[in-house]
């Protein structure tokens, strides 16, 4: 599928990829949404579904909030136009909905995100704002007219009065309209404001990227958590002092040793971010399956030929580590040697698992119990 309207990966990762906009007019041809605004309605009911509408105007106050979950009844007293029901991790609940993100495998798996979905009747709108992260607008039903362009930031005005972030006195450089297939790309900081000209759903392909203040405080709190961390600092060649008020500089040189130390060791850092990386959104995602199976059990159902395939809020990734590989599945980390290396990118390359070239690896009782262990703990499971 020619997705990005021509354009190779690798065109558009050096010339857009979080630098500048672009319309792909029928990037998915003849898409058929695989959800209904009845299920999108049905599914912000529901407990453990993250969802939220949004009302441009109600009772006079500008741009209102309300989180789910919502009582079915909820619907019937929303005005007939001019808002909007967001859906968070769409693709957790819907298959269908998770084999999309296969076709955004060009950016690493663990700077994707999830998909959100947004259905609006005609008006409907979230308001002109701006995200910190790159997202790809899909629309799947009716039309959505998009005004883009500009950077803003931290700086740029605000409307009063709303919990939403919403831009006061923006304009924006472009307008289109896109039809169902068509597809924006948006990279961070910069304006839109997408208004619904029918019924219609749109789904974002989001993507994220941590903050620093992520990495530093995530970092240092897993470099805590190691059993040595408890050790003391030492002071063996303590001298007297002139006065005993003075911090000495070899007391600052001490610290910052033992810090450059815990800081530069790239081991620790890999394991750390991989698991960082790979943690899922919530704890309601990955549920361990209701009958665990033995591994015996789990390598006769691969010899009969059953497909394996992620649970859908499920995140997977590997990193090669001298002779080693680091395995990285919702948060955990296991680490493979040898012959079970080739298990690691094998697992990571997409959301349904090349079963052909599985099959012999399974033979491996350690590698067999690896894969009885994520599907007892519900990261993978069979079609």
């Amino acid at each position: 599928m020619d997705m990005l309207g021509g354009i190779s990966a690798t065109d558009f990762l050096r010339d857009y990829w979080q630098k500048k906009p672009l319309v792909i007019r029928q990037a998915f041809p003849g898409f058929q949404c695989p959800v209904s605004a009845d299920e999108l309605a049905g599914l912000a009911c529901e407990e453990g579904v993250e969802s939220r509408i949004v009302i441009e105007n109600e009772d006079g106050h500008p741009w209102q909030l309300h989180n789910g979950p919502f009582s079915p009844d909820r619907f019937s007293t929303l005005p007939e136009q001019d808002w909007t029901l967001l859906v968070q991790g769409l693709d957790h609940w819907v298959p269908d909905i998770a084999d999309l993100l296969d076709h955004f495998r060009f950016v690493p798996n663990w700077r994707l995100d999830d998909i959100m979905a947004s259905y609006a009747p005609k008006g409907g709108s979230v308001g002109p704002h701006y995200d910190q992260y790159d997202v790809f607008l899909l629309q799947a039903q009716g039309h959505r007219r998009w005004t883009f362009g500009g950077h803003c930031d931290h700086t740029s005005p605000r409307v009063e009065g709303t919990p939403l972030r919403i831009l006061s006195s923006w304009d924006g450089e472009e307008t289109v309209t896109l039809a169902p297939g068509d597809m924006l790309y948006l990279p961070p900081g910069i304006g839109h404001h997408g208004v619904a000209e029918d019924d219609c759903i749109t789904l974002s392909i989001g993507f994220r990227a941590p903050t620093i203040d992520d990495i530093l405080t995530g970092f240092t709190d897993f470099l805590g958590s190691q059993s040595d961390a408890s050790d003391h600092l030492s002071d063996p060649d303590l001298r007297i002092q002139d006065n005993p008020g003075t911090i000495a500089p070899e007391v600052i040189d001490r610290l910052e040793s033992v810090i450059r130390e815990k800081m530069s060791d790239r081991r620790q850092l890999s394991l750390w971010f991989g698991q960082y990386a790979t943690a899922p959104k919530s704890m309601d995602i990955v549920v361990p399956s209701e009958e665990p199976i033995a591994p015996e059990v789990f390598r006769d159902l691969v010899f009969e030929g059953a497909q394996l395939r992620w649970n859908e809020g499920s995140r997977f990734a590997y990193h090669d580590i001298g002779d080693e590989t680091a395995l990285f599945v919702d948060g955990e980390q296991y680490l493979l040697k040898g012959d079970a290396r080739p298990l690691a990118p094998l697992l990571c390359a997409g959301a349904s698992i090349d079963m052909e070239a599985l099959t012999p690896l399974v033979d491996d009782e350690a590698i067999c119990g690896l894969l009885g262990n994520l599907y007892n703990q519900g990261s993978v499971y069979f079609e």
